[in-house]
């Protein structure tokens, strides 16, 4: 009886568990997880919390050679609402632009694009 009552609590949680259910909890974001001969064999697809911690952070350096956005093509709203200036350096990506330290290459702040 024991088994039979396990077999159908296995059974009711792998019912449960639609493909839908996994399309809400995962990203179209990809990350490679095993390399050979520096090439990559095997994928590993992100879920929406993992993708939203492979943004940038607050430190991160891009580096002198990184292709900065213009001052000048940032979304002005965004520009007076968030009081940037053309002396730093920005980088518009992911729904984000980053505010970088022009002399360490680091994000200084984070500021969501709505």
């Amino acid at each position: 009886m024991t088994k039979l009552m396990l077999a159908l609590g296995v059974a009711a949680v792998a019912l449960n568990a639609t493909p839908a259910d996994a399309r809400r909890h995962y990203s179209n974001e990809v990350r490679c997880t095993k390399y050979r001969h520096g090439r990559c064999v095997a994928w590993h697809r992100l879920t929406r919390r993992a993708a939203m911690r492979q943004a940038y952070r607050v430190g991160y350096a891009f580096g002198p050679n990184y292709g900065y956005t213009a001052y000048s093509t940032l979304p002005g709203p965004i520009v007076t609402r968030h009081h940037l200036r053309p002396n730093y350096r920005y980088v518009s990506s992911n729904g984000y632009v980053y505010v970088v330290n022009p002399r360490t290459y680091r994000v200084v702040r984070v500021i969501p694009v709505v």
